[in-house]
């Protein structure tokens, strides 16, 4: 019954907001649906019917809804900028670690506050989630003077590092957007490359999809309590 309510909703366009507004219950409730610790009772499987049949009927599938990343490359340069001014010295804090930082504050924002932060679209790869912009914009920072890139050694690794040239314009960030920012950085710029690869390998939405295909931010609320950052206790 959970994975074929996910499957029913994705197929629909439905947000899991959208259905639970419908069913007249809490989002952290049909979460709890959905990932079957919790069941619906016989008026709710009613209701549920009732709502897949009338959207299933009256959606034009040119109109349903798909879950893309709202990009927003620019604040994506800042919190670069913000990233390598504040942890970018450290030895370990490579191309790798980046990714996985990035990663982090994107799906932990979402998770936590229902919109994106930078928006970047993550591929799932052997190493872990990568952000598929990150080449082409640092490759035009590092045109425009704003960043450099030097190569370096991590115990007998090859590692390219950057070291920012201009600093970041804090004016587009919000103190909530920076507060996440500076909790995922305390928590994971230490860590080595292959620690954190190790770790999204461990969290749902590299888990939940397929090799090159790009992760979809709405596995961020299926996560294991180990990576979760939201309490999902009934409001």
């Amino acid at each position: 019954m959970a994975t074929n309510l996910l499957k029913q909703r994705k197929e629909l366009g439905m947000s899991q907001s959208e259905l639970a507004k419908r069913l007249g219950m809490s989002r952290p409730t049909l979460m709890r649906v959905e990932k079957g610790e919790r069941a619906l009772t016989s008026t709710e499987i009613s209701a549920l019917d009732a709502v897949l049949s009338s959207v299933a009927e009256h959606t034009d599938k040119a109109e349903m809804r798909i879950n893309i990343p709202e990009q927003n490359l620019e604040k994506f340069k800042q919190v670069l900028l913000y990233t390598l001014e504040k942890v970018g010295a450290k030895p370990n804090v490579g191309m790798t670690v980046l990714y996985k930082l990035f990663y982090f504050m994107d799906f932990d924002f979402y998770e936590k506050h229902e919109r994106q932060l930078m928006g970047l679209t993550y591929i799932r790869n052997t190493h872990g989630p990568t952000p598929r912009e990150f080449v082409s914009v640092v490759e035009s920072m590092k045109e425009n003077g704003e960043l450099i890139e030097v190569k370096s050694k991590y115990f007998q690794h090859e590692q390219k590092k950057f070291l920012p040239k201009n600093e970041p314009d804090l004016s587009l960030l919000t103190g909530q957007e920076l507060e996440l920012i500076d909790d995922v950085l305390q928590r994971y710029s230490d860590k080595s490359a292959t620690t954190l690869s190790a770790m999204t390998h461990r969290d749902t939405p590299w888990l939940s999809t397929t090799e090159g295909e790009n992760i979809d931010y709405e596995l961020a609320f299926y996560r294991p309590e180990e990576f979760s950052v939201r309490d999902y206790g009934e409001l």
